[in-house]
């Protein structure tokens, strides 16, 4: 019994591009289907496009966590292409659910094509939302990049090719969790805000000024396509960006009042202004996170949220912000950090989470 992406019972979260209802493809770290259904097995039949690195679905099923590698696919992967993979056997009578997220960033896209139940199984109603949106725009420690070395708290980043990456322990997600908030994670590992800066798609480097309003967003991937923000919209959005902005040049922390340093701090005023226009009832927290950077960055957001002077706008840092570890975020660290963060938002007050 083969179950279409668009079956009606199917709940997804993130952004997803269904410009084809029954191929969906998932690109952004932390984008899910949800699935209740009745049956002894289940797989899923997907297709990868490739960029770079080995990459990995994660999937949660009746409450214990797996994942498995994709076939390598291509770029130009075609849907023809598409591999099954099995979840689970003998799951026994009753009911089960399962959740299937990315993981990873960007480095590659996935094409659903349905899941494999069988023959006399059921699918079930999805289970209640609470109806609050958070969305996070950020970079590699928004997506979860390396969460799972947890045996590197505090240190340096182990040789690795995308095993460790789990968008699940995120602070991003686990801030959600928290809060009971459905989650976008509009994150890329090495963006920084402006193009030909930070660490994605070099030699031509792409920030969140060219992410921020896509839907598909890789050039090594294909076709650039724009996102539609009429279809979603957050009660609260994290901007996490202002790390990566150091590659090549630290010229934040060099001269902070250099030309280029006016400009990028005028640039980020106005990536905020052009969110908060697209969000009019939404609230902002500005922020970086513990990852090690200097803290002119953190400097100029303030600087820019006092000038927006907006009781939709504030600035937040972490206890150990810009000195929490050199290394990417592990998962007690993550942990940690989401505590902070929803303790923050949760200060706000309710009325954050009506439209």
């Amino acid at each position: 019994m083969l179950v279409l992406p668009d079956h009606e019972l199917l709940s997804y979260s993130g952004r997803i591009d269904f410009e084809d209802r029954k191929a969906p493809v998932f690109v952004y770290a932390g984008s899910c289907v949800r699935l209740r259904f009745s049956g002894n097995c289940l797989g899923v039949i997907i297709t990868n496009h490739r960029s770079y690195g080995s990459n990995y679905v994660g999937y949660i099923l009746d409450g214990v966590q797996g994942k498995f590698l994709l076939e390598a696919g291509g770029p130009a992967a075609q849907d023809e292409e598409r591999h099954g993979y099995c979840l689970g056997r003998n799951l026994g009578a009753g009911e089960h659910e399962l959740l299937l997220f990315k993981r990873m960033d960007a480095c590659h896209y996935f094409t659903l094509h349905g899941f494999e139940l069988e023959d006399g199984s059921r699918v079930l109603p999805p289970p209640q939302m609470s109806g609050r949106r958070m969305e996070v725009f950020g970079d590699s420690v928004s997506c979860g990049e390396v969460s799972e070395a947890v045996d590197y708290v505090g240190r340096e980043d182990p040789p690795h090719d995308g095993e460790y990456s789990n968008s699940w322990y995120s602070y991003s997600w686990m801030t959600a969790r928290r809060l009971e908030a459905e989650l976008h994670i509009t994150s890329q590992g090495g963006a920084a805000l402006l193009d030909q800066t930070g660490w994605f798609c070099g030699p031509d480097f792409v920030g969140m000024e060219s992410i921020y309003d896509k839907i598909q967003y890789n050039p090594q991937l294909g076709v650039l396509k724009q996102w539609d923000f009429q279809c979603w919209k957050p009660h609260v959005a994290v901007v996490a960006i202002g790390q990566n902005d150091a590659n090549p040049v630290n010229y934040m922390a060099e001269e902070y009042d250099s030309r280029q340093s006016r400009s990028w701090r005028r640039h980020y005023r106005v990536f905020l202004e052009r969110l908060m226009g697209l969000y009019p009832d939404a609230h902002f927290v500005l922020t970086t996170t513990i990852l090690g950077h200097d803290a002119a960055w953190d400097r100029a957001i303030e600087e820019v949220c006092r000038e927006l002077d907006s009781p939709r706008v504030h600035h937040f840092l972490y206890e150990k912000n810009g000195c929490g570890t050199p290394g990417h975020i592990r998962i007690p660290e993550a942990e940690k950090m989401a505590e902070e963060l929803s303790s923050f938002i949760g200060s706000l007050g309710e009325d954050v989470w009506k439209s």
